[in-house]
């Protein structure tokens, strides 16, 4: 497999690794997703499968695609992030049934699950820009 490969592969490693994480934390250790979460679930798991069939394609033609995606998942990750970490009473985010301010899982204090979303978005973004590089690199060497 060369670098374009090993990039993409990563980027769909890590897009499975987040979408069997909230599908861990939904569905057995039984945390109700807020609506934030929900949206970032939406432009999260269709990554899984474009990126799984791009990695196995090696081909980045799909990034100008997904990046969208990307971006708005990750903005919805950041304003979750925001609401959270803002004092309780400056913030009016009660977005259903379960509030976006719950922190189900807070790991060291700022580990939050929108906080491992974004990490996992700017992972994606980072190894699809690497696997970019990589072709072009590869087609300048044939």
């Amino acid at each position: 497999m060369n670098k374009t490969g090993v990039w993409l592969f990563f980027a769909w490693t890590v897009a499975t690794v987040a979408t069997g994480g909230s599908l861990f934390l939904s569905e057995v250790w039984h945390f109700t997703p807020c609506v934030l979460c929900w949206y970032q679930r939406i432009f999260m798991y269709p990554l899984v499968i474009v990126l799984g069939i791009a990695a196995y394609r090696q081909k980045t033609d799909i990034v100008p695609y997904v990046l969208p995606l990307i971006l708005i998942g990750g903005g919805i990750s950041t304003y979750h992030i925001v609401i959270q970490k803002l004092p309780h009473d400056l913030s009016a985010a009660a977005c259903g049934p379960v509030s976006c301010m719950d922190d189900y899982l807070n790991w060291f204090g700022w580990l939050t699950i929108p906080m491992l979303a974004l990490t996992a978005f700017v992972l994606i973004t980072f190894a699809l820009f690497q696997a970019k590089r990589s072709q072009k690199q590869e087609a300048a060497q044939e």
